[in-house]
């Protein structure tokens, strides 16, 4: 009776740690609706990288995965630091999350800089989408992979945050082959000076 009552309060335990989660989402949501302004600075993208990388260790662990960033002479974004977080973590650990069964994943963050604009592209080796997915993967509460947990909600509030400022996001992807998802984000002018405490 103890091993059932340890698999018992281990599955209330992880019931619970996914309803904090979707909370967490859910509160998102919410306050895209009514945002706050987050200070703009400079960040280091192979350094926010670095800190999902951490973040997603056992999933790398678990996985095999490897994540490599190339930033391509644009090592510093301007953006809100903890919305240019948001938006890479999600789809960093959503390349890992929907890996290939076939093969261990690839996350590649690669970084352009064009005229006032920064394209970050991130691309893995995963399930990739078909078609009719792709055209709802930026839905709220949409998922497409219904075998591995979700919520529905990360890419919803990717497209949301980088719309809000702005920016937007796009998306080619084959299934089987894996998925590339672009983001362009608008880069203040050289006269602009942003926080960099």
């Amino acid at each position: 009776a103890t091993a059932d009552t340890a698999t018992v309060l281990h599955l209330m335990d992880d019931s619970v740690q996914r309803f904090q989660h979707t909370l967490k989402h859910l509160t998102d949501v919410t306050r895209l609706h009514a945002p706050a302004q987050l200070p703009v600075t400079a960040v280091s993208l192979a350094d926010l990288v670095a800190d999902i990388r951490l973040d997603l260790h056992p999933l790398l662990v678990i996985s095999g995965g490897h994540v490599t960033v190339d930033p391509d002479g644009c090592e510093l974004v301007t953006f809100a630091e903890k919305h240019l977080r948001s938006i890479l973590y999600n789809l960093i650990s959503n390349g890992l999350k929907y890996r290939s069964p076939d093969r261990a994943p690839q996350v590649v963050v690669r970084c352009h800089l064009r005229d006032q604009e920064i394209m970050l592209e991130v691309q893995d080796n995963g399930l990739g989408l078909t078609e009719p997915q792709q055209a709802r993967v930026f839905g709220l509460f949409q998922r497409v992979h219904e075998h591995i947990e979700g919520t529905g909600i990360g890419l919803y509030l990717v497209k949301q945050v980088i719309e809000a400022a702005g920016g937007r996001i796009s998306l080619e992807s084959q299934a089987g082959v894996g998925s590339l998802f672009q983001v362009v984000l608008p880069q203040p002018s050289p006269t602009f000076a942003p926080d960099v405490s």
